[in-house]
């Protein structure tokens, strides 16, 4: 599986997510649908997309008991996303819920990861806000190895944290990584943050560009830029 940017697109409505669809003309992209987009427009914001050629990265991160995730998970699969994701945090079973929910009558599904700490999470908030006492390398660690043996494809991480993932859990365990600004960008909200080359070099498989690209001046050339340098 090759490497691959995600564009999150964070708009507020369909019309601005179109907007910036239409500015592409030659490139088939990998869109990230998150919660303001997916809550504004609901299921046929991912059908207009995916009529378009791009593949979407459905990211709700799911968090339930195990018996509403599979729920949740059977109706998220009939929208043809071709990944979407889960709270590590919400324990192997709900996990291994979650995949049996997504998987069809065929034996398909999407690609499925799971978060382990958010970007935006330093060690200092999550041992002090969360009563998480390890450091944040080994709640990573661990929360990747329970996705692995839920049966999950890989995990949403830091890129920073991505050669541990692969290191404990193998090559073929997917790395998605947010987090990635160009090295003249302001981080944001962001605290664990890198740019694409140096993420491509930590192993990243994908990364999961924002604001670089959707508040530039210029977005293709942004995107592009992104590919040349995590891609190529």
């Amino acid at each position: 599986m090759g490497k691959d940017v995600i564009i999150a697109a964070d708009f507020k409505d369909k019309k601005e997510t179109i907007n910036f669809l239409n500015l592409f003309n030659e490139e088939k992209l990998f869109i990230k649908i998150g919660m303001e987009l997916f809550y504004s427009e609901g299921p046929d914001i991912v059908r207009e997309i995916k009529k378009r050629g791009h593949k979407v990265f459905l990211d709700l991160k799911l968090h339930d008991i195990p018996n509403t995730v599979e729920k949740a998970m059977a109706s998220l699969s009939r929208l043809d996303v071709d990944m979407c994701n889960v709270h590590a945090a919400g324990t192997i079973e709900m996990m291994k819920a979650a995949i049996k929910g997504l998987t069809k009558e065929d034996g398909t599904r999407p690609i499925l990861i799971a978060v382990t700490q958010l970007t935006s999470t330093s060690e200092e908030r999550m041992q002090k806000e969360l009563l998480i006492e390890k450091t944040i390398d080994e709640v990573v660690k661990k929360y990747a190895l329970n996705a692995k043996e839920a049966g999950l494809d890989g995990v949403v991480c830091s890129p920073l944290e991505a050669g541990k993932v692969k290191e404990i859990c193998g090559k073929e365990f997917l790395t998605v990584t947010p987090g990635i600004r160009f090295a003249t960008d302001d981080v944001g909200d962001q605290v664990r943050v890198t740019t694409p080359a140096k993420a491509k070099e930590l192993g990243s498989d994908y990364i999961v560009v924002g604001r670089p690209i959707t508040k530039s001046e210029n977005p293709v050339e942004a995107y592009r830029k992104c590919v040349k340098e995590f891609c190529d």
